[in-house]
This record gives structure tokens, C-alpha cells and sequence, in this order.
């Protein structure tokens, strides 16, 4: 599942981070997870704690924190914003799920609202990253 792909680059992207800045322990994790993402919250966390324990992560003295960032895109012809979430509701379970693996598929099911027109960008949303990671020396 996707979820797992991502959750176990987070955590080995973490475990490199720390390493690379003298860290023998890790306690907080900080990931911001684009909606556009479409990740579902209770496999991915699942996925990370089970990836961090086969590491040889304490996972009882780690805390991952995931912020949502909501997804915003922008119309270049109208100048038109709206949310994922209104782009969502006129999705197909296909297209969603297409869109879920291949967050850029969205240039290919989705129109403005407004104009109607393909010609679009995602200001927000989109993608994963890791915004912060503490840890003990």
C-alpha cells in the first residue's frame, strides 16, 4: 500500500537525518502530509509505528505529529481558488484513487469550477515532507 512506501521513507529519511546531525535517539517527528495525498490516517500511522519498531525505534518514547495541509488550487486563466475537498466530492472512487498514488493525475481529472478550464496549479497540499525531527545525544 502506499501508505507503508511512504511511512517507511519517513522514517529511514528520519533515522539518516539524526544520524547525520550526532542524534543517538529520536523523540519527535514532525511530517506534514498534503491532502491532496489522500492518506488514510489510521494505516499510515499503523504503518510508521511498525516500520519504527523494525528499525529498533523505541516507538513508546517517539512522537510523530502529522499536520494535514490542506489543498488549495488556483485556476491561471479565471484566477479562481477553491479546496480539494470541493474537487473531491465530484470525483469518481477511481479517479480519487488515482489521484491518491499519482497525486499530479489530478491535472487530469479536474477542471475549474468556475471556468471550466485545465489550466490550473496546486498551491498547496500536495506531497510529504518531513518539517522537523528531534532527538538526544
Amino acid at each position: 500500500m502506499h501508505e507503508w512506501a511512504l511511512a517507511e521513507s519517513i522514517i529511514i529519511t528520519s533515522i539518516n537525518a539524526a544520524k547525520k546531525e550526532g542524534l543517538d535517539k529520536i523523540t519527535e517527528i514532525n511530517v506534514g502530509l498534503g491532502e491532496l495525498q489522500q492518506i488514510n490516517d489510521e494505516i499510515f500511522q499503523y504503518a510508521l509505528k511498525e516500520i519504527a519498531e523494525s528499525k529498533q525505534l523505541d516507538t513508546t518514547k517517539i512522537k510523530i505529529n502529522i499536520d494535514i495541509i490542506p489543498c488549495r488550487l488556483f485556476c491561471k486563466q479565471c484566477s479562481h481558488e477553491w479546496d480539494f475537498s470541493d474537487m473531491k466530492k465530484k470525483l469518481t472512487d477511481d479517479e480519487s484513487e488515482s489521484i491518491h498514488f499519482i497525486p499530479e493525475v489530478a491535472f487530469v481529472h479536474t477542471r475549474c469550477p468556475k471556468c471550466g478550464s485545465p489550466d490550473f496549479e496546486i498551491k498547496t497540499g500536495r506531497g510529504i515532507s518531513i518539517t522537523s525531527i528531534k532527538g538526544e545525544k
